[in-house]
């Protein structure tokens, strides 16, 4: 389990009832997994952001960040369009 305090982590899958969180520490990311029941049920999909704060090495609170989950799924939109868009090439002027 993380060390106690407040962390931002993200739902990486759900699989099996097992949701795997990738928690944002000081070290790095941090997988974590808990039962899927322990989310509230707006965070139970992959992709969701998550404040989630650890007390006594267990997982005292989830608070779904639902502005911070639309701007990062905002920015993956951005990203693969700008990737999917074919380069120009040299007769397309």
């Amino acid at each position: 389990m993380l060390p106690d305090g407040t962390y931002t982590a993200i739902v990486d899958r759900i699989e099996d009832g097992i949701a795997t969180l990738e928690v944002d520490t000081e070290d790095g990311l941090s997988a974590l997994d808990i039962e899927t029941a322990e989310l509230p049920a707006e965070a139970q999909t992959a992709d969701v952001v998550l404040e989630i704060t650890v007390t006594d090495s267990a997982l005292a609170d989830v608070t779904p960040e639902p502005e911070e989950t639309a701007d990062r799924a905002s920015e993956a939109q951005r990203r693969f369009d700008r990737l999917s868009k074919r380069p120009p090439q040299d007769d397309d002027t």
